[in-house]
């Protein structure tokens, strides 16, 4: 009975240790460029969003911001940060290969770089939308909004109406980091 026990707790630590991701997913990775060097993170939430739309907006636009509950972006420009572009741009390639839970939405390679955005959830009721890009003129980066049932078409006209300008912090954050990648 003694040799049952220890051979059944032997199998349970086996199972146990073998179950553990050692992949890095992509929220682990988000969390840890908020503290590294040379990266610029913005995390606007859903109410940011929601009070910066538009006097234009019109239903859909208003429900497809109700939609989304958060948007973490990540960035690191190339200028200055030579050494660590190709190691950063690897492990974002890791993360999306690896990964059976981002389904590939559309990709793109031109003269100013290359990208690809990733959704996660059902094709018509998408859970979590992923773009990421890389260049050596402007650098890596992802952004991600977490929602609830988003339709893509909807929310990139609903990100039309967001005002990036005002009192919102967050938002002037986020307008600068689109004009630093200019």
């Amino acid at each position: 009975m003694k040799k049952l026990s220890t051979i059944l707790s032997f199998v349970a630590i086996v199972l146990l240790m073998s179950s553990c991701k050692k992949e890095q997913t992509l929220q682990s990775y988000l969390v840890e460029s908020q503290d590294k060097k040379g990266f610029m993170t913005v995390d606007i939430p859903a109410s940011v969003l929601k009070m910066s739309q538009g006097k234009d907006a019109n239903a859909d636009v208003k429900e497809s911001l109700e939609s989304i509950r958060k948007v973490n972006i990540v960035a690191m420009q190339y200028k200055g940060n030579e050494a660590n572009y190709e190691a950063e741009k690897n492990k974002l390639k890791a993360i999306f290969s690896n990964s059976s839970e981002y389904k590939s939405l559309v990709s793109f390679k031109d003269k100013r770089g290359n990208g690809k955005v990733f959704y996660s959830g059902d094709a018509d009721a998408i859970d979590e939308i992923v773009a990421f890009g890389y260049s050596k003129d402007a650098g890596v980066g992802v952004a991600r909004i977490l929602g609830d049932n988003m339709n893509p078409g909807k929310i990139m006209e609903a990100m039309k109406h967001v005002k990036l300008e005002g009192d919102n912090a967050s938002l002037s954050q986020f307008k600068m980091l689109l004009e630093a990648k200019e």
